[in-house]
């Protein structure tokens, strides 16, 4: 099947009645900034995986301010070609995070599901999240937060890598917090295995930040205390392309925005007392590892930077964490890798970015 532009003919002759007669099931939002060369097949993705239920889906491009290629026409003939179940909108550029707002905004389903343009779905996984979130809908409570693997897709080099959870969460049964075991360094839970139900983003307010990046984590952590109920689907179901030239899990370009890094963490940091807001012990467990992973994250790529206040400024966001809560300052701080990080000699410098770089080659998180 083409997958470089729009469904045509008899693939596309689904009557736009049939769309939004009743609540769909989920939106998927797609937030689109100069993604010309990979928004087809995005797109195609869901609509592949979600064949048999189109009528009980929503798909919204969000053009967030395109101005160095098609985007903004091509998601125009998306609309154009899908009336009723794909939905176009434009916006001045605000970042992802806004382009987040606008989709969670605008979404009427059930379920949110974040999808980068860059990326896809793959659609035997597809279909079956369909199945059970079909499931989920008739039930008197609604799952909060429906978790799938996902898959690194290097594209250039070859590669994949699969991120999956069945180690740490029950599968194929509704579960809470005190179900969950141990995550590893290498499953954190991400935007890319997320589908929250919608009200649930919408009740607490969330609101991802403008012109940020890496407001992804936001996305995953802060909304954790109002999940009670959750499911975990053994399925690769999301494919995160990585490799793009820019992309902002690139180190060089992480080290650049080390800032935003920051600003990000402090927001978490903000969001939470975990020792006395989170009273389930596992969920505080995950937060806590979480957070210290961010502050690793901003000790590390401070280094990385070359700035010269470095030292200064991975001072002052554990600082941040001690003000907040010397509790759990205290715990992370005096941890190994606490510990590790905040070496300040030239050698233990040296250690820092040689350990980062092993652990980025056995891990393969970008």
């Amino acid at each position: 099947m083409d997958m470089t532009a729009p469904l045509s003919g008899g693939e596309s002759q689904v009557t736009a009645v049939a769309f939004g007669q009743r609540q769909p099931l989920i939106s998927f939002a797609v937030p689109c900034y100069n993604v010309e060369p990979y928004l087809d097949n995005c797109v195609r993705s869901i609509l592949d995986g979600c064949s048999r239920y189109l009528d009980r889906i929503e798909i919204i491009l969000i053009d967030d301010g395109s101005h160095k290629d098609a985007t903004a026409a091509k998601v125009d003939n998306w609309q154009t070609a899908w009336p009723g179940l794909i939905r176009a909108v434009h916006q001045a550029n605000g970042g992802h995070g806004q382009a987040v707002n606008t989709g969670l905004a605008l979404a009427r389903g059930i379920y949110f599901k974040v999808v980068d343009a860059d990326d896809w779905l793959d659609r035997e996984a597809t279909h079956q999240v369909m199945i059970k979130l079909d499931q989920f809908a008739v039930s008197h409570a609604p799952i909060d937060l429906v978790i799938t693997n996902y898959v690194y897709e290097k594209v250039f080099e070859g590669k994949r890598q699969t991120i999956s959870y069945g180690s740490a969460l029950p599968s194929g049964r509704q579960f809470s917090w005190g179900d969950v075991g141990r995550f590893m360094v290498s499953q954190n839970i991400l935007m890319h295995s997320v589908i929250f139900r919608r009200d649930l983003l919408r009740d607490m307010g969330l609101t991802l930040p403008a012109h940020t990046f890496y407001v992804d984590n936001i996305f995953v952590y802060l909304p954790l205390p109002h999940v009670r109920s959750l499911y975990y689907m053994n399925v690769d179901f999301y494919r995160y392309f990585i490799g793009r030239e820019g992309q902002s899990v690139n180190e060089k370009v992480m080290a650049e925005r080390i800032d935003q890094q920051l600003r990000i963490t402090r927001i978490m940091i903000d969001a939470y007392d975990l020792d006395t807001d989170v009273p389930q012990p596992a969920l505080r467990r995950y937060m806590s590892n979480y957070l210290r992973m961010m502050l690793i994250i901003c000790s590390v790529f401070l280094l990385l930077s070359g700035r010269p206040d470095a030292l200064k400024q991975r001072e002052a966001i554990w600082l941040y964490l001690f003000l907040r809560s010397p509790r759990m300052y205290r715990r992370l701080r005096r941890g190994f890798l606490g510990r590790t990080v905040n070496m300040s000699s030239p050698a233990g410098q040296a250690t820092i970015k040689g350990g980062y770089r092993l652990a980025r080659r056995l891990f393969k998180f970008n």
